[in-house]
């Protein structure tokens, strides 16, 4: 960066995108974009992103730790997969072709929002025929791909995590959103020490981004814990389409 607009802009668009991905995800599609204004090349932004907002999700699962204490039972596998993911995810991006994964992101996106929307009566459904035994085998693989995603390109990870926690867990939104908080945390960690050793990340940046999405994500947290499980949900639906819409343009 060269000169006091860039750093504001860094700056700005960190504390917008910790504030989003705390309340619902997405706040990649702020950060990543305000990296490209700033004149790096797309890899680079997209590794020096999955850096910078870290430290958002930090703050949203420091903010949700009592949430998060209720529900430690197979935490330590779900993070264990997701950070497995993660890594995976971050090793495509820097040695496979971006084009194909970039062209479905968009409806990957669509399709959490859409579950996310149908959540409580798919949730019914589920609850009537799940098995003790099949929640975690469905729960486990899907955080992987989750993770993968996660650390190939990231934007949308929480509505996509809020759908299908929320469609396979017998749990209310809040402890969801949570969880979707912690697990985002440890995808994040994975892929940014693969980003650190092998990533072209731009350090000046991500150190500005990485102070501001940490305010962000702490007072996301407490924005949510205001809003009603009802249009909490119709808020993240919302942002998930435009964040798709913004995908495809």
């Amino acid at each position: 960066m060269t000169g006091w607009a860039e750093f504001v802009l860094v700056a700005v668009a960190g504390l917008i995108a910790g504030l989003v991905n705390a309340i619902a995800g997405g706040g990649s599609l702020v950060s990543f974009p305000a990296l490209l204004a700033v004149g790096y090349p797309p890899v680079t932004a997209n590794v020096t992103n999955a850096v910078a907002v870290l430290p958002g999700y930090v703050g949203g699962t420091v903010a949700y730790r009592n949430e998060i204490r209720s529900q430690t039972r197979g935490l330590p596998r779900l993070a264990s997969v997701g950070a497995l993911g993660g890594v995976a995810g971050a090793a495509l991006l820097l040695i496979g072709p971006a084009d194909v994964f970039d062209a479905l992101a968009p409806c990957l996106v669509l399709a959490s929002c859409l579950l996310l929307a149908l959540q409580p009566r798919l949730a019914r459904v589920v609850a009537r025929r799940r098995t003790e035994g099949r929640d975690g085998r469905l729960v486990v693989p899907t955080q992987f791909v989750v993770g993968l995603y996660g650390g190939y390109f990231g934007a949308g990870i929480g509505i996509m995590m809020l759908a299908v926690l929320g469609l396979l867990l017998d749990r209310g939104l809040h402890q969801v959103n949570a969880l979707k908080n912690v697990l985002s945390l440890v995808i994040g960690v994975g892929s940014t020490v693969f980003f650190a050793a092998f990533g072209p990340v731009r350090w000046d940046a991500a150190a500005i981004m990485a102070a501001t999405s940490l305010i962000g994500g702490h007072v996301g947290v407490r924005v949510a814990r205001r809003l009603a499980p009802g249009p909490l949900r119709v808020v993240i639906v919302v942002f998930g389409a435009v964040v798709a819409i913004a995908l495809w343009l």
